[in-house]
Formats: structure tokens, sequence, C-alpha cells
């Protein structure tokens, strides 16, 4: 490849990551907000008991129960989706680095990705086996 051709290819790069990034904020504040908003409209004075500490819920402990409450808009099934999307924006941009750099043809750095990807991944699902 050329040094023109090579210059186009990594801002077209650059230009896909950027854009992917800022949708995966952008899409993860919208359902923060939504569901804030419902679950604020629903709940709008909820009883706290400070004494006795509650944990999450047993459906919010996993991803299907959270997308089964936020298909069903309760509010806080969105705020977790758009946690759990807010998560997945920088493990998707470390997916699409290792098609990038592939594409490429730069292998260390397919290497080196596929290590960080890896190592996300263990500390997402893994680390709790």
């Amino acid at each position: 490849m050329t040094t023109q051709t090579t210059e186009s290819s990594d801002q077209r790069i650059d230009l896909i990551m950027s854009r992917l990034l800022r949708t995966g904020v952008i899409l993860s504040a919208l359902f923060v907000f939504a569901g804030g908003v419902l679950f604020l409209l629903r709940h709008p004075t909820p009883v706290t008991d400070y004494r006795h500490f509650q944990g999450e819920p047993a459906e919010f402990r996993t991803v299907p129960g959270i997308f089964h409450d936020a298909l069903a808009l309760h509010g806080r099934g969105l705020i977790q989706l758009g946690l759990l999307l807010l998560i997945a924006t920088p493990i998707a941009r470390v997916a699409f680095s290792v098609v990038a750099f592939s594409y490429q043809r730069d292998w260390m750095y397919v290497l080196v990705t596929l290590i960080v990807l890896g190592l996300l991944f263990f500390s997402l699902f893994g680390a709790h086996a």
C-alpha cells in the first residue's frame, strides 16, 4: 500500500471507531435517561430503609433478566440496559480494533488486541466461575 492509501485507510478506521464510541455512549445515555424518567414517574417518593441493606433484585443480576425488564419498559430495567451498553461500548471498540488491524495486516497488533479482548471477556464472564 502507498502512504496516501494507508493514511486514508487509517482515517476511515478512526472515523468508524469514533462513530462506534459516540453511538454507544449516546445510546447508553438515552436508555439511562428514559429509564430514570420512567422510574421517577412510577415511583415519585420511594421509601428507603437505610437500616437494612438490600442488594439488586435477582432479575437485574443476569443479562436475560435485564433484557426482560427493559422490554417490559420497567425503569430500572432500562437503566440497567443502558449501563450494559456503556460497558459493551469499549469492548466493541476492542473487537473492532481486531478487525481493523487484521485488515491492515498488522498481526502483532491483532495478537495484542486479541489478548486484551480475552482479558476483558474473562473479567466479565470467567472471573465468577
